[in-house]
C-alpha cells in the first residue's frame, strides 16, 4: 500500500473515530497529494518519496505557523497546528536524535573531505540528499556548522 492509499484508509478511520483534527489533516494532506499528482508533467502519479517531501513540507509549515502564533500570543492557535504536526508526523521515517545527527555528518564531512566552513556547501548538498525526511534542515544547517567551525 502505498502512501496516497494509506492517507485514504486513514480518513476512514478517523471518520469513524470522530477525530476532527486527524480528519482535517488527512484531508488536507490528499489535498495536496492530489494537486501533486494532477500537477503538469506528473503523469497522474505520486511517488512514496515525492509524498514523503510534501508531508515534510507541511510538517515544517506547521511548525514555523505555530512559533509564530506563540510569539503573537495565540497559544490556541499554536495548539492546533501542533496538534496537526502530531498526526503529520506519523507518516514520516523516525527523526535522527542529535547524537546519531551528529554521527551521520561526521562521516558525510569525512567522505567529502571537507575541512573548513567555506566547505558547506558541498557538505548541505549530501547531506540533504542522505538525510532527507530523517532530519530537519535547520538541524542539518546548525550541526554542520558546528562542526566546522
Amino acid at each position: 500500500m502505498d502512501l496516497f492509499e494509506r492517507i485514504s484508509e486513514d480518513i476512514k478511520q478517523a471518520m469513524k473515530a470522530k477525530d476532527r483534527v486527524a480528519l482535517d489533516t488527512l484531508r488536507n494532506i490528499k489535498k495536496v497529494f492530489l494537486e501533486a499528482k494532477t500537477a503538469p508533467g506528473a503523469n497522474d502519479t505520486l511517488s512514496d518519496d515525492a509524498a514523503l517531501k510534501l508531508i515534510t513540507k507541511l510538517v515544517k509549515q506547521g511548525r514555523d505557523a505555530a512559533e509564530i502564533y506563540t510569539q503573537q500570543g495565540r497559544p490556541d492557535l499554536a495548539e492546533t497546528e501542533m496538534a496537526q504536526v502530531k498526526v503529520m508526523e506519523v507518516y514520516l521515517p523516525k527523526q535522527l536524535t542529535e547524537s546519531e545527527l551528529e554521527a551521520a555528518l561526521r562521516e558525510i564531512i569525512a567522505q567529502v573531505g571537507a575541512t573548513s566552513a567555506k566547505e558547506m556547501g558541498k557538505v548541505m548538498g549530501v547531506a540533504s540528499k542522505q538525510l532527507a525526511g530523517k532530519a530537519e534542515g535547520r538541524a542539518i544547517s546548525a550541526k554542520v556548522k558546528e562542526l566546522l567551525s
